[in-house]
């Protein structure tokens, strides 16, 4: 019976792990230096978590989760997102009672939504983000948003930008729905279906919509920046402050809201403008949920992180024809020159890889020219060659493949040449 993979859903093959690799330990150094610390959290959860940390008025919640139940009928999700698992984590370990505040945590792994598969967009889809939970000061803010700019110049992307926007605290945000409301009502039958569920639910996400987003009331809208109070308005002003002394060049945009119920205060875009993607696509996106915490029962505690998904990050470097560097190269391939010779051959390989060094040899009993033509192929620093006559005086000649220079050396002598190299 022929079985394929599920739609939506991709195998990522040897020779593009490699590429996979190079993105994780970029991300992994660069949150080592800013003193983020790994955290993995389950792939399944209470649904309860994502419905009411994400919000039942996001498409996220109402139209893509994968939910089932188990044999104890307990209503379980697999995780669409990555904030609301780390945030159950923080408040189920009491993290808020740690010395260290604010908390600044990273994480890496596969994420689950039902929608239409597309280019960079799949049903299991692998995110990388980071979450600072503990501080109000806007300078994490700008923390957060240097970690990301510099994990894209790190990997070779350059044609990126930042836009940032405000969704305020609870009173401004009160006072903009009203305005939201007043502004769409008259014309929602104009709006989707979706849009027009959202009216009195959570009238911002009307802006977000992939539908109606050409809809000229939705570029007259009423501004959240409007309506921001003095803390909201203050608070803006210290992140953009820091970061024009950081260097880091953005665009304000009041229409930018994200797709999350929970976020408030700063919200922020990474886009890619390379010519191969023909727009402007986004890679990162983020901002603080101030609130989130408390939802699950923990004290009042602000927060704030970003997620991007690796495929499209790889979408990126293709469009700016990036080369991702390949993994560590074969250190030693051991040539087998007789069937006598085997057995010494396994001790050479073993000796090898217990030193820490890369060894290989054929498994396919090839001749002696065909074994050469496989460590050209994976392109071997060096050969021994093992034959009946060398066994007899435990010197195998030792070559190297760029400069054809060969010695007899035996193995403890090739194991001294690489960790002396």
């Amino acid at each position: 019976m022929k079985i394929q993979l599920p739609r939506g859903t991709r195998d990522i093959l040897p020779e593009e792990v490699q590429k996979w690799h190079f993105l994780e330990d970029k991300f992994r150094e660069i949150c080592e230096n800013y003193r983020y610390a790994e955290i993995r959290t389950p792939i399944f959860e209470h649904t309860e978590l994502f419905e009411r940390g994400v919000g039942d008025s996001t498409d996220i919640v109402s139209k893509e989760m994968y939910t089932f139940h188990d044999k104890k009928n307990r209503s379980l999700t697999l995780r669409p997102e990555g904030t609301a698992s780390v945030v159950r984590a923080f408040v189920e370990h009491k993290m808020f009672g740690d010395v260290n505040q604010p908390v600044k945590l990273y994480y890496n792994g596969p994420m689950f939504r039902y929608e239409r598969p597309q280019g960079g967009r799949q049903r299991q889809f692998t995110q990388i983000g980071v979450e600072a939970i503990g501080s109000f000061d806007p300078a994490i803010d700008a923390e957060i948003i240097s970690l990301a700019m510099n994990f894209f110049h790190s990997i070779g992307l350059k044609n990126i930008s930042l836009t940032i926007n405000s969704l305020g605290d609870k009173e401004s945000r009160l006072k903009h729905r009203e305005a939201l409301i007043a502004h769409f009502e008259p014309r929602i039958d104009e709006f989707c279906s979706d849009c027009q569920n959202r009216l009195h639910k959570n009238p911002l996400r009307i802006l977000d919509c992939k539908t109606d987003h050409e809809h000229p009331l939705v570029a007259t809208a009423p501004s959240i920046l409007d309506f921001l109070n003095e803390e909201s308005r203050f608070i803006l002003a210290k992140l953009k402050g820091f970061l024009e002394a950081i260097g880091i060049p953005f665009v304000v945009d009041p229409t930018l809201v994200r797709g999350l119920d929970y976020y408030n205060h700063t919200t922020f875009e990474i886009m890619s403008e390379e010519e191969g993607f023909g727009a402007k696509t986004t890679l990162c996106g983020g901002g603080r949920y101030h609130g989130l915490v408390e939802e699950f029962d923990g004290p009042a505690t602000p927060g704030i992180g970003f997620a991007m998904g690796v495929e499209r990050v790889l979408l990126a470097l293709m469009a700016a024809n990036i080369t991702i560097p390949k993994d560590k190269a074969l250190d030693c391939y051991v040539i087998v020159a007789s069937e006598a010779a085997e057995l010494e051959a396994v001790k050479c390989i073993d000796s090898l890889r217990r030193a820490g060094i890369s060894a290989d040899k054929d498994y396919q009993n090839r001749k002696f020219k065909a074994q050469m033509k496989d460590a050209n192929r994976k392109e071997a620093k060096y050969t021994v060659i093992i034959g009946e006559d060398e066994l007899k005086t435990g010197k195998y000649p030792f070559k190297n493949m760029e400069t054809g220079e060969q010695v007899l050396a035996s193995v403890k002598e090739i194991v001294q040449h690489f960790e002396n190299a």
